[in-house]
């Protein structure tokens, strides 16, 4: 099978060993991986903060950019989300505009293909147990646009499960948000600082060593407040913990 790795604008400029981490575990697993030298952002932040019209032609360029693949896959469940979810929406209100159908037209074909990373795994290569193995204590944090957007559901945690060496730990108010929210953070600073330093004291309640999540944009914030409140947890992408193997094992 021949994929293309939509990395995302997070993940390129600040967490590139995440992509590293997806080419490994794809290519172990026998899929092709493509890097399309021409992506660019999704849309995602223009949209989210009302700027819909601007996020067009990011939109046309992405389906430009990945529409000769059999499927795409990003390590980003918000970045999936808005592929998945929101793009047809931007059809659907360019039509309502009167402008035709041709934005729904070009967006269409990409919209079905796109899939975040541990739903490829599980749901299009039929596999949990991929091979990794990381002898960590980890709790899981479910992201918003993942758990609601794109339903991942139990599909990290079974993967996760499947680590050889690893120890699963529950996360108290798993389901809760993080208060990243893109520049919800920027917006509501106080609110979304509390929200995540709860999501940190729940984390360490648990014992682990290791908070993982699909989405870096998310842990870079749970990030920020493990390094304010001195605690001894690690951020880490489920993709390098995936990655993992005896040979070559993640930090």
């Amino acid at each position: 099978m021949r994929v293309a790795l939509f990395l995302t604008c997070v993940n390129d400029t600040l967490y590139p060993d995440t992509g590293r981490a997806v080419v490994r575990l794809l290519s172990r697993l026998g899929v092709e991986v493509d890097f399309p030298s021409g992506q660019t952002c999704c849309g995602q932040a223009h949209y989210n903060t009302g700027y819909r019209h601007q996020a067009e032609p990011l939109a046309r360029h992405f389906a430009e950019v990945f529409g000769g693949y059999e499927a795409i896959v990003t390590p980003s469940g918000s970045c999936g989300a808005m592929v998945r979810e929101l793009y047809p929406r931007l059809g659907e209100r360019a039509s309502a505009e009167g402008r035709g159908d041709t934005l729904a037209r070009t967006l269409s074909p990409v919209v079905p293909r796109t899939y975040e990373l541990t739903e490829f795994l599980v749901d299009v290569l039929g596999v949990t147990d991929v091979g990794a193995y990381y002898p960590h204590k980890v709790t899981y944090h479910p992201t918003c646009h993942g758990l609601r957007g794109l339903g991942l559901g139990d599909r990290p945690r079974r993967l996760l499960a499947a680590v050889r060496g690893l120890e699963l730990a529950e996360l108290p108010g798993a389901e809760e948000c993080c208060g990243f929210g893109g520049t919800f953070a920027l917006k509501n600073a106080e609110v979304s600082a509390a929200m995540g330093a709860d999501k940190v004291r729940n984390a360490e309640s648990t014992g682990a060593e290791v908070l993982c999540a699909a989405d870096n944009s998310c842990l870079m914030h749970i990030g920020g407040m493990m390094s304010r409140l001195r605690t001894e947890l690690r951020p880490v992408h489920i993709a390098e913990i995936l990655a993992s193997t005896e040979e070559e094992p993640a930090a």
